[in-house]
């Protein structure tokens, strides 16, 4: 049996990962998270006999270290972290808090024999990009965001410990995934909720600034395949979808498919944190997916569905 623990595993991504992980009864997963911006009920149902939850705060050493004492966990995904654009601007001290527990579940993964560890980075460790599509193998460091440069520290200290103890690691980096567990104070969840009940769809600035999204789906089929075919050790894939839109374009979009009367209002721009351009390079995700990636269209379509 593949012993798992999910950092974060109450949140969008880890729920969503926890969730699927129980399904095969191959698989002891072991969800780890404060609570602090996750919830209970993105948990996967009690019902399973092969998951179990701790309230833990990855960033104390003890209570992490009594979790990873307990079980001889194989594999380690650290999903743990503060996000969400304003919320990151508004707690940068919490953000930075995060870099204890990177070195709290790498320092321990090493001494009990995990075997690779999954971390999830961002797009925002590509900053402003340099070039369009950003590629693994480019990253400018142009961000002075607490968050970006936690995920950046991050990275690195993940590749170190493979350099100093041989301790495996996948970095994903992702970009806006979004699905039926996201909180209504990320983008698209934002847009259906307000569009749903006719509110205002707010967007920053002109919505010029363009984004990609990734559905959840196509991010945990990425995910399993790197887990149980060992995809990606000691390597970088960025996690997330090519096609390219503005925000302005995908308020349009959501207000089309619900056929909502909401209007759209421009808020003033961020002061900071909200970059001009983001599309990744997903060829190394492509090539072991080997499929289509869903639309956004159907994407919405399947978020509204699990909202209604």
């Amino acid at each position: 049996m593949r012993k798992i623990l999910v950092t974060g595993g109450a949140g969008n991504i880890g729920g969503s990962l926890a969730r699927r992980l129980v399904k095969d009864q191959n698989d002891y997963v072991v969800v780890a998270d404060n609570l602090l911006t996750g919830d209970i009920s993105k948990l996967p149902s009690n019902e399973f006999p092969n998951f179990k939850f701790e309230k833990c705060d990855v960033n104390d050493f003890n209570a992490l270290s009594a979790v990873m004492a307990a079980t001889s966990f194989d594999y380690v995904f650290h999903y743990a972290a503060v996000v969400g654009v304003q919320r990151t601007l508004d707690n940068p001290i919490l953000v930075l808090n995060d870099i204890e527990g990177i070195k709290h579940v790498l320092q321990l993964s090493k001494k009990t024999g995990v075997k690779r560890i999954f971390y999830s980075s961002s797009s925002e460790v590509y900053g402003e990009p340099v070039e369009v599509p950003q590629n693994e193998r480019t990253t400018p460091l142009n961000s002075r965001l607490p968050y970006a440069i936690v995920k950046n520290l991050g990275e690195a200290y993940f590749r170190s410990f493979h350099q100093e103890y041989g301790l495996e690691y996948t970095i994903f980096r992702f970009f806006n995934t979004y699905g039926p567990l996201q909180s209504k104070d990320f983008v698209i969840s934002k847009f259906i909720d307000a569009a749903m009940k006719d509110d205002d769809i707010t967007i920053y600035g002109d919505g010029s600034q363009t984004r990609t999204f990734c559905y959840i789906e196509d991010n945990l089929d990425l995910t399993v395949k790197a887990l149980y075919d060992g995809h990606f050790i000691n390597d970088v894939v960025n996690v997330g979808s090519d096609d390219e839109m503005t925000i302005l374009a995908l308020a349009q979009l959501v207000k089309r498919v619900l056929k909502s009367k909401s209007k759209i209002i421009h808020l003033p721009p961020l002061k900071e944190g909200d970059m001009a351009r983001r599309r990744p390079d997903i060829s190394k995700m492509t090539g072991v997916l080997a499929r289509k990636l869903t639309s956004l269209e159907t994407g919405i379509y399947e978020v509204v569905k699990s909202m209604a």
